[in-house]
């Protein structure tokens, strides 16, 4: 019976990936729909098995899928796709393209718990909670004075600086809050913006205007070091940065020069360059900044949505239904 179901294989270069995404149920799943090589294909062994992949025609990866160039795919003359139960196929993705397979990322199941994540920042963020328990340590900060308050989040203002997956899930999620949302991106339309209830703002109003201001850019060579102290500077009081996306898009000196100066401000950095912070970074004693361990993607349980979203789409792609996901070299261009 296998033999009449497409052959496929898992790539990926270790396996602790594979249990780890791909858990009982998801990988059963797998099973009842291929007929699947019996080894794990690495970039180690990817010679020693290759003849024996002749006849696959769908790859099943996740994190840690092995770099394979155009003469390594095109040993594989019946490969039509790749569903990549992760986020970004930037690092193997061109090659597959080149050759004309196609390529499916579960990226949008990775907005998920990003926006999530997020939207519990923000919501905090326009209570004040970060500041708030700042001042609530000691029985004589509670008592000594006016603790800080923000401004609440009905009526409140956030910048989203970039609009993919990430940025219109969460704009979906703020909807119910009848907050202002802003985007900050130049490749979006204004019917996008208007369907998701958003309006268009430059980068400078973003980070002078708006209450809460969250990074969403793409993780690309022209976004290096794109949000820079004099746009820190800009912040007016009392505001707060998120950093859900890239600490490469951030110039983290001037970040730390302008948190010194302004202990008003409160920076909450999910993600830093590196990650994590050097020893003895400024990031880990300025009592403004809140950093955590880059957890506002899929963890744990969270991670096989993954998996769901890959399997759904190759049901999708062989019934002959409309793919929801598949990654083309146009959108290789503006995506993280």
């Amino acid at each position: 019976m296998n033999l009449t179901r497409p052959k496929a294989a898992f790539f990926l270069n270790h396996q602790r990936h594979l249990q780890y995404v791909y858990r009982e149920p998801q990988h059963d799943a797998v099973l009842e729909r291929c007929s699947i090589h019996p080894v794990i294909i690495n970039r180690s062994n990817f010679e020693e098995q290759v003849e024996g992949l002749q006849d696959i025609e769908y790859i099943f990866s996740t994190w840690s899928m092995p770099d394979l160039s155009e003469e390594d795919i095109r040993k594989l003359p019946n490969l039509k796709a790749v569903f990549y139960a992760a986020g970004s196929v930037q690092g193997f993705a061109r090659p597959f393209l080149k050759c004309g397979v196609k390529i499916f990322s579960a990226w949008a199941a990775n907005a998920i718990p990003v926006a999530e994540f997020t939207l519990a920042q923000i919501l905090l963020s326009c209570k004040g909670y970060f500041r708030n328990t700042r001042s609530c340590n000691t029985w004589e900060e509670r008592t000594g004075g006016q603790l800080h308050s923000g401004l609440g989040i009905y009526n409140n203002s956030v910048a989203l600086i970039g609009f993919g997956m990430i940025g219109r899930k969460l704009a979906d999620l703020l909807r119910p809050f009848h907050m202002d949302v802003m985007v900050v991106d130049p490749y979006v339309t204004d019917e996008v913006l208007a369907g998701h209830g958003c309006r268009r703002a430059g980068l400078e109003e973003a980070f002078e205007t708006a209450y809460i201001i969250s990074n969403h850019l793409p993780n690309l060579p022209s976004t290096k070091g794109m949000l820079n102290g004099d746009l820190f500077a800009r912040m007016r009081s009392d505001a707060t940065f998120i950093n859900t996306g890239r600490g490469a898009q951030v110039v983290e000196a001037d970040l730390i020069q302008v948190l010194s100066e302004r202990p008003d401000l409160t920076a909450l950095l999910d993600v830093t360059y590196p990650e994590p912070p050097e020893k003895g970074s400024a990031f880990y004693e300025l009592p403004n900044v809140q950093l955590s361990s880059h957890i506002a993607g899929s963890i744990n349980q969270e991670v096989v949505r993954m998996a769901d979203y890959m399997i759904e789409e190759y049901d999708r792609l062989l019934q002959g239904e409309p793919t929801r996901f598949e990654v083309t070299e146009t959108l290789l261009q503006t995506m993280a």
